[in-house]
């Protein structure tokens, strides 16, 4: 990669690689691993899938105590929301930071900071102490950290690798994430039932050992130089105009704050299906979140096989995501909405890995900090907004419409984005025949009217 900022550096799309042309024909594929040939990436990659382990032990366990010292959805929800406030509050200055700091070293300090904050909150509960505001407190604690950790966890990866190995590597640390959820849930759940919350806090607080070693260890000459932004005024304005002038980009943020605000927050779902409706406790909490976990990882190995990150493939998972919630939410069952976890998991990957793919491929190096800001700012951000909402929502009339409300605000937002981005395109919808199936796509404009005689 180009210490530069012009064109030969920068993945900016071009007629071969545009994500708002959804029917160029490529069928690229890569080796599923293809990352990991990289010495510096696969010690990332190891880092983090220890790290990400002890992270998915400390969510199940948060909510958990929460819900036990409170009772309240709402309580679960207020907790998410303390945690993602920072990065609604700071979260383009972080990517400002980043984009002017070298990465490794700030990861570095990032990491310890949150295993610090693991830590307190694990002395905490093993002490008997543990009230709620402390929870609170911890998680607005580590939501700091992570206003500056998360968009430099997800630049530096462009440092890592190659820009041909950009879509696997991103898919990759999804997969990574998501296997992580496989094993995290399940740990979690046995700890809770068995010798408390407490010591999931604590395991949480030592996986940080994993990434700060690997960090160490990576060899500096073989990162992938990129120009950092020297310090000025007006820097923040200037990612937001760069943002703003690229509909590829703003409008998959847009979607992706819609579903970030109100589809993804299964800590207050996924706990009171749980607790209220089937009455089966923190197994069950937990089960749901290994299954989702499965899909999960799934729908990323899947994306890390693609060659391309088109936003057909975000709307369509974005509208399956949604359509999937709403059907989950009237599931008789605990075992109907158990297995319904797994395709919700697939194409919840399927969006997020899609939409940050797709972003990072798009932006030139120098911006990529802050428009990666940007993006988890909207992501993340939005649980703030949005977990206090659907806690109240879940608490006054059930988790059944809590759920399917957020269903179908995510389904709506998939169908007018994608309408909006099929008029800034240019495109139409196109309903024809391919070897006996029914096949329903976007095409240009002009090509549509030239088929149509034909048809």
């Amino acid at each position: 990669m180009s210490t530069g900022s012009g064109a030969a550096s920068a993945p900016a799309p071009d007629g071969h690689d545009d994500p708002t042309a959804p029917d160029t024909p490529r069928t690229s594929r890569t080796s599923m691993f293809a990352s990991l040939k990289v010495r510096n990436y696969r010690l990332f990659f190891t880092g983090q899938v220890v790290s990400n382990i002890g992270t998915w032990m400390q969510r199940i366990a948060q909510d958990w105590l929460v819900l036990s010292l409170t009772g309240s959805s709402a309580a679960v929800g207020i907790t998410t929301a303390l945690q993602f406030l920072p990065m609604l509050l700071f979260g383009l200055y972080g990517g400002v930071l980043v984009d002017r700091l070298r990465k490794r070293p700030t990861l570095l300090v990032t990491q310890s900071a949150m295993a610090v904050t693991a830590l307190f909150l694990a002395v905490l509960t093993l002490t008997g102490h543990v009230q709620v505001w402390h929870v609170y407190v911890a998680a607005f604690a580590m939501g700091l950290a992570t206003v500056v950790d998360n968009p430099a966890r997800q630049s530096f990866v462009s440092e890592l690798v190659d820009r041909d190995q950009l879509q696997n590597a991103v898919s990759l640390n999804s997969a990574n994430f998501q296997s992580a959820r496989l094993v995290g849930p399940a740990v979690a759940g046995l700890m809770i039932t068995g010798v408390g919350t407490g010591w999931a806090f604590l395991a949480n607080g030592l996986s940080f050992v994993a990434p700060l070693s690997c960090l160490l260890l990576m060899r500096a000459r073989d990162l992938h130089a990129v120009q950092r932004a020297p310090r000025g005024k007006g820097q923040l304005r200037e990612g937001l105009h760069y943002v703003a002038g690229r509909p590829e980009l703003i409008w998959t943020i847009t979607l992706v704050g819609f579903i970030g605000t109100f589809g993804f927050n299964f800590p207050v779902f996924l706990s009171a299906f749980a607790d209220d409706v089937f009455d089966a406790g923190a197994g069950a909490y937990s089960l749901f979140n290994t299954l989702m976990a499965v899909g999960s990882l799934a729908g990323a190995l899947l994306a890390a096989r693609r060659g391309t990150a088109r936003l057909r493939v975000l709307i369509a998972a974005a509208l399956a995501f949604g359509a999937l919630e709403i059907v989950a939410a009237t599931a008789p069952g605990l075992w109907l909405f158990a297995l319904l976890m797994i395709p919700i998991g697939v194409f919840s990957m399927t969006v997020n890995v899609t939409a940050n793919t797709s972003i990072q491929m798009s932006t030139d190096p120098a911006m990529r900090g802050r428009v990666m800001a940007l993006y988890m700012m909207v992501f993340l951000g939005g649980s703030p907004v949005g977990a206090p909402i659907v806690g109240w929502v879940t608490d006054t009339y059930g988790a059944r419409v809590g759920f399917a409300a957020g269903g179908a605000v995510a389904a709506t937002a998939a169908i007018v984005i994608g309408l909006v981005l099929a008029r800034v395109g240019n495109l139409r919808l196109s309903v024809g025949w391919h070897r006996g199936h029914p096949k329903v796509r976007f095409v240009p404009r002009e090509r549509r009217e030239a088929l149509a005689p034909a048809a």
